[in-house]
C-alpha cells in the first residue's frame, strides 16, 4: 500500500509557518491540519494566533478549535484526530498540509508513533498529582530525568501535566516513555513526509517579530481574553498556553504591565529556541529562511511540487 504524501511546516512560533502552509495549500490543492496544542481549545483566539476566517484565504483548517479548555487532550487523541483528517483529505484527491510548531505532535503523528499501549490509571496519576502540589513540580521533574532523560529533555520543568503522564507510563508499565516509543515505531509511518522548517539566518529578526506579535495582540484584545482564562483548572492542558499565565501577576497587582508584557515576550522567545532546537532533529527537514530569501514561499512551493511528483 502506497504511503500517504504530507507536507508538513514547522518552525519556531511567529516565523510564518500558517501564511506559508496557506500558499503551499492554494497552489497544490491541500488542505490545512493544525498541530498547534493551543490552536485546539476554544475561545483562546489571541494569544494563540489562531488564524482568522479572512487568513485562512477559503482554505479548510482542521482541528483547530474544538476542545473546550476545561477539557483534557493528549498526543495520542491528537494523533488519532489528524490520522482521521488525513485520511478524509487524501481520500478526496487533496493534498494534507501538517503546519504548527508543537513538535511533539509532528512528531508523534508523522513518525509513526502508536499510542494503544499506553495505559491510563487514575489513582497513579491522583497520587503524583498531590506529590506535585505538596512538593512542586520540579521534584517530579529531576525523577524524571532520572528515569527518562531523553523525554526529559524535550519537556519544560513548569509542564506538569506531561511529567506526570510520562511517570505514569513509566510506573504502570516498567518502561520509560521512550522505550514505549522505540518500540510503537516498529512498524513504521504511514507517511511519505516532506518537512519544511522555518528558520531565520538573523535570530535577532525572529525574536522582533515575537516582539510586534506580542504588541499586535495586546491592541486585538489580549488582556480581556487573558482574564477569562488565566484561572483554568489545574486539569486542563489549556492552562500552559503561553500569555496567559505570564499576564497573571499583572492581574493580581504583583508587577506592573509593561513588566508582564516584557516577561511574556522573554517566555516566548525561550520557547521559540526549544522550537528551534526540537526541529533541528530532523536530518531530511527542507529550510527556508524568510529573512534570506525573499521568495522563500516560492523557493518552498517548488520543493513541494518536486516531491508530489516524484
Amino acid at each position: 500500500m502506497d504511503k500517504i504524501k504530507v507536507i508538513a511546516v514547522t518552525g519556531p512560533t511567529a516565523s510564518g509557518k500558517t501564511g506559508l502552509a496557506i500558499e503551499i495549500a492554494k497552489a497544490f490543492g491541500g488542505e490545512v491540519v493544525s498541530a498547534d496544542s493551543m490552536q485546539i481549545y476554544k475561545g483562546m483566539d489571541i494569544a494563540t494566533a489562531k488564524p482568522t476566517a479572512d487568513e485562512m484565504q477559503g482554505i479548510p483548517h482542521h482541528l483547530i478549535d474544538f476542545v473546550d479548555t476545561a477539557d483534557t487532550y493528549s498526543v495520542a487523541q491528537y494523533v488519532e484526530d489528524s490520522k482521521r483528517c488525513i485520511s478524509d483529505i487524501s481520500a478526496r484527491g487533496k493534498v494534507p498540509v501538517v503546519a504548527g510548531g508543537t513538535g511533539l505532535y509532528v512528531d508523534s503523528l508523522l513518525s509513526g508513533i502508536d499510542f494503544g499501549f499506553v495505559p491510563d490509571n487514575t489513582e497513579v496519576r491522583k497520587q503524583l498529582k498531590e506529590q506535585a502540589e505538596k512538593e512542586g513540580s520540579a521534584v517530579l521533574f529531576e525523577k524524571l530525568k532520572e528515569i527518562d532523560p531523553e523525554t526529559a529533555s524535550k519537556l519544560h520543568e513548569n509542564n506538569e501535566g506531561r511529567i506526570i503522564r510520562a511517570l505514569e507510563v513509566y510506573y504502570l508499565t516498567g518502561e520509560t516513555l521512550t522505550q514505549q516509543k522505540i518500540k510503537s515505531r516498529q512498524n513504521g509511518s504511514d507517511y511519505d513526509v516532506l518537512y519544511i522548517c522555518i528558520e531565520y539566518l538573523d535570530r535577532q529578526k525572529l525574536y522582533d517579530r515575537i516582539e510586534k506579535r506580542v504588541d499586535l495582540m495586546v491592541r486585538a484584545g489580549l488582556l480581556d481574553e487573558a482574564k477569562a482564562y488565566i484561572d483554568l483548572a489545574d486539569e486542563s492542558t489549556a492552562k500552559q498556553a503561553i500569555g496567559y499565565k505570564e499576564l497573571k501577576p499583572y492581574f493580581y497587582g504583583e508587577m506592573t504591565l509593561d513588566e508582564a508584557l516584557d516577561n511574556l515576550k522573554k517566555e516566548t522567545r525561550h520557547y521559540a529556541k526549544r522550537q528551534l532546537t526540537w526541529f533541528r532533529r530532523h536530518e531530511e527537514r527542507f529550510c527556508v529562511y524568510p529573512d534570506a530569501q525573499e521568495d522563500f514561499i516560492k523557493i518552498a512551493k517548488e520543493k513541494v511540487g518536486e516531491f508530489l511528483e516524484g
